[in-house]
């Protein structure tokens, strides 16, 4: 029996495929300069609106993260389910747009210039991503954007300065998916189905965040890993949580 299902999982396997093919040396390139702040105790700092956002969790403080990656997070612009109400679709996709919301929001951070910014977005063209590049950028910091390219550069920024994330960051790394992220026709509906930004994003932020790791190691660097907390009576991952908690709190301080 045909599942239909089979034909998202087949493009997902060409997303990968694609990022694997043409993407490895923006991946080493970012690989390379967050290594670098990691080493000298300071920052990955990251960034993304919506399910852009899910990244940054992916990424720290999950399990298999360690300490150097710092999730910026805006709870409107992340906490959207309930849908109608309070904080919902319409107050999101209001302030992704707004121009400014995203230099007040890098107004609580202070940046230096051996600092990374990693910023995800699908279309790279809303006002609120597009503030934080700028405001990373006049801080210092080392720009590195995850974007679909494919669809950024076919659309217009919303932005005052005309520039979309790509014309903006240091290091570009193409999530090498699809205009417009549906990427499944379903016969008998007009609209595609099947998003794949979520999964080009992961496979990116994994791809990376493996790759500082060797680089780190290779330079003898310690890591503050976060291990498993399901595994019944292991207090060793428990103690290894705890012991990195502390390490991003003793670094957080110079933020």
């Amino acid at each position: 029996m045909d599942m239909f299902g089979s034909r998202w999982i087949a493009k997902a396997k060409e997303i990968m495929d694609q990022i694997e093919k043409t993407q490895a040396g923006s991946i080493l390139k970012a690989a390379d300069v967050m290594a670098n702040a990691i080493e000298q105790e300071r920052w990955v700092h990251m960034f993304g609106a919506g399910h852009a956002h899910i990244p940054l969790e992916e990424i720290y403080p999950r399990t298999g993260g360690f300490v150097g990656f710092h999730p910026i997070s805006e709870m409107a612009l992340t906490y959207f389910t309930n849908v109608v109400g309070d904080s919902g679709v319409r107050q999101f996709c209001f302030l992704e747009r707004v121009e400014g919301y995203g230099k007040v929001i890098m107004q609580n951070y202070d940046l230096d210039p051996r600092d990374v910014m990693w910023i995800f977005s699908h279309s790279g063209i809303n006002c609120v991503v597009i503030d934080v590049a700028l405001a990373a950028k006049e801080q210092g910091a080392t720009v590195v954007a995850t974007t679909s390219l494919e669809h950024s550069r076919t659309t217009t920024s919303r932005h005052s300065s005309g520039k979309r994330l790509f014309e903006v960051a240091d290091i570009v790394i193409d999530s090498c998916v699809p205009f417009g992220d549906s990427m499944i026709d379903v016969p008998g509906l007009e609209q595609k189905v099947g998003p794949g930004s979520t999964l080009g994003f992961i496979t990116v932020a994994n791809a990376v965040v493996t790759q500082v790791a060797k680089n780190l190691v290779d330079r003898g660097v310690k890591l503050f890993v976060n291990a498993t907390l399901n595994v019944k009576g292991d207090q060793t991952a428990e103690d290894l949580v705890e012991i990195g908690t502390q390490e991003f709190k003793r670094r957080l301080k110079n933020v």
